[in-house]
């Protein structure tokens, strides 16, 4: 299953037919049993943990469907984790996490705690953790699970936008409407996977 720079691919399917197992192994978190996963020409299975690591850090940003934020902690906190992990700057990580929190609308303090938060609020502060390090690669695992349709369509657009800006975006999705937002589905039907354009 090959994805391009531009590309919004939605995985879809009944739960147990592997959606997540197979976004996590394009995101080089698993390793498939068979096959491949290659970025760029280069097959990463080749590479150390250590150069897989460093490439998921500084080239693929993640989101999950419940946005996994250390709750205790402040929201910009959670934003720059990644981005310090990758061995940016502070103070650039800093500016950049301002920069996309506003960007996405989250108009609160940086330094407020991340508990308080709803769940499409969460949800954005995820994008913008997934989003610090600017990846070429966005992952996402059923990112609009829990939430309510206007939170659905802001993040589903704010996906296609970053496809639309040259991004390869992989999401998984129940979401009946991702084909609205999605530039091709692959369906898990009947045991086999069928690739449709939208």
């Amino acid at each position: 299953m090959a994805a391009t720079a531009g590309e919004f691919l939605a995985i879809c399917g009944p739960s147990g037919c592997g959606k997540s197992t197979l976004l996590f192994t394009l995101g080089l978190l698993l390793t498939p049993d068979r096959g491949s996963v290659e970025f760029d020409g280069i097959i990463m299975s080749d590479q150390s943990d250590r150069e897989r690591a460093s490439f998921r850090a500084k080239s693929i940003g993640f989101v999950f469907q419940d946005a996994y934020l250390d709750r205790a902690r402040s929201i910009l906190s959670n934003v720059v984790e990644p981005a310090v992990f990758s061995g940016m700057d502070w103070l650039e990580a800093k500016s950049r996490a301002q920069r996309l929190l506003k960007s996405f609308g989250l108009a609160m303090s940086p330094e407020r705690r991340a508990h308080g938060l709803s769940g499409g609020e969460a949800q954005r502060v995820g994008l913008c953790r997934a989003l610090i390090c600017e990846p070429r690669y966005i992952l996402a695992d059923e990112p609009t699970g829990n939430l309510d349709r206007d939170s659905e369509d802001f993040v589903l657009s704010r996906l296609r936008d970053m496809a639309d800006a040259g991004k390869t975006v992989v999401v998984v999705s129940h979401s009946a409407r991702i084909g609205d937002y999605a530039t091709r589905v692959v369906r898990h039907e009947q045991g086999k996977w069928l690739s449709d354009p939208c």
